[in-house]
Formats: structure tokens, sequence, C-alpha cells
């Protein structure tokens, strides 16, 4: 089943934990909280200087690093895809898969009950506290399989 995204407000988050907010900072994070798609540091950038246009990479990267560490965005590492290969998202309330598509580099979320109840067999088979479950499929979606099998 498609993920339905709940997240909190990424901005009030971080103005609740004493962070100034700088006009930059809200443009990324306003970018990063609205995005449909997953984010790498350049798209992240050139999205975000549509609404702020003196931002620089640095601050890009000072910025994720910072929602990051407070726990507010998750990094994902999709290996065999091109390009800078870590793309960022805000958390969700919910662990989810990524299913990317090695053609066209769409990448889908997905989440079902039995991923829930694979973090609780890890944990308990395991005496293990689970923080974080990282799972990513990669295939090829329907539009680029149904492209490749008209040729």
């Amino acid at each position: 089943m498609k993920t339905e995204r709940r997240q909190p407000s990424l901005l009030r988050e971080l103005s609740s934990k004493g962070f100034r907010l700088t006009s930059q900072r809200r443009a990324l994070i306003r970018t990063i909280q609205e995005a449909k798609n997953h984010l790498d540091v350049a798209s992240l950038l050139r999205t975000a200087k549509k609404q702020k246009a003196d931002i620089d990479r640095a601050t890009v990267y000072r910025t994720v690093d910072l929602l990051k560490k407070l726990g507010l965005i998750d990094e994902l590492d999709l290996m065999h895809l091109e390009g800078e290969r870590h793309y960022y998202e805000a958390r969700a309330d919910r662990d989810h898969l990524h299913l990317a598509c090695y053609q066209c580099g769409a990448i889908l979320e997905y989440s079902t009950p039995t991923l829930e109840r694979l973090k609780e067999e890890i944990a308990r088979e395991n005496q293990f506290q689970v923080g974080v479950l990282r799972l990513e499929v990669g295939g090829w979606c329907n539009r680029c399989r149904l492209k490749s099998a008209r040729v």
C-alpha cells in the first residue's frame, strides 16, 4: 500500500528547540517539507533557490546536517541510482520501504503492516531495540516495464 506520510512541521520543531530560522534556512526547510519527491543536495539547492536566490551549497549542507542530527529528516543512500546518491526526506511517523526504479530513478514509498511485524520480530529475536529500519527495493517501475515491453 502506498504510504500516507504524516510528518511534524519541521519549522515548528526547529523553532521549539531554540534554533534560529534565517530566511535561507526557512526556504530549505519548506522545500524539504513540501517535496513530493526525494531530494538530493543538488535538487534541494535548485528548488530552494526559487524561493531564496542567495542560498548556497554550504548552507544546504549545514541545514541538512542539523536536521539529521535532530532526527527531523532521514538520509537515504539509494546506491544504485545515478547522481549524488544521498536523498533526504522529512521523517514520517511510520517506517516505509523505498522502491527505486533502475531505469528512470523514480522512488516510490510503500508501507505495510508486515514491515511493523518484521521490526517486532527483529527486536524480540535479538533482544534489540529497533530505532530505525531502512529497506530499499530496486527494480523497474510499471511505466518503465511497460515501455521496455513495447520495444
